[in-house]
């Protein structure tokens, strides 16, 4: 098996694993048994458990960033893209297999003690916070509206990782809507109030 293939089965297995076991729980022979690669090819590809990881959210991340883009495309107005972020959260948090954001996940397990764990979480979350206010840009509203927008969609998905449940994202939705039709869209929103 070339390194291409067995370093694929391996990531395979390891997503599989961490996002549905957890991180921690998770041991290098257990990847091994499920990927079918040699301990001995597995240590070659990936010689601790902490770069294993960093490989699996980096992989996991480009995945989840082209699946959204894709849905959010299929809108034409761009308030409607702006919506369609939180209509493609309820899809997936309507999966099967959907046991929260797998970057908040692996930073409650190893944010504190892994470097590498946290950059990966941390530039996840910035690449979404950028997409963010790419579709607030695209629709003609004020900046300050990124956060807001983007603390929605993060608070969806800890809710939905929490009770298991698509609702997080369809209050997450409603509460971006009224956002958009608020006078703050118009008025500046950049202000602060001070």
């Amino acid at each position: 098996m070339d390194s291409e293939v067995a370093r694929e089965r391996v990531l395979d297995a390891a997503e599989r694993l961490f996002y549905g076991q957890g991180v921690r729980s998770v041991g290098m022979d257990d990847v091994r048994g499920a990927s079918g690669v040699s301990l001995k090819r597995l240590y070659q590809l990936f010689p601790a458990k902490e770069q294993l990881v960093e490989a699996y959210l980096e992989r996991r991340d480009l995945r989840w960033r082209g699946r959204l883009a894709a849905y959010v495309a299929t809108r034409e107005e761009p308030r409607e893209r702006i919506l369609a972020v939180y209509d493609w959260l309820a899809e997936w948090f309507g999966e099967d297999d959907f046991r929260g954001c797998a970057w908040i996940n692996a930073f409650g397990e190893l944010g504190a003690v892994s470097d590498l764990v946290a950059g990966q979480v941390r530039a996840h979350k910035k690449h979404f916070h950028d997409y963010v206010a790419g579709l607030v840009a695209d629709a003609g509203l004020p900046a300050a509206l990124t956060g807001p927008l983007f603390l929605l969609a993060e608070g969806a998905m800890v809710t939905a990782g929490i009770t298991g449940s698509t609702e997080p994202a369809a209050q997450a939705r409603e509460g971006a809507r009224l956002l958009l039709a608020s006078d703050v869209t118009s008025a500046g929103a950049g202000s602060s109030g001070r």
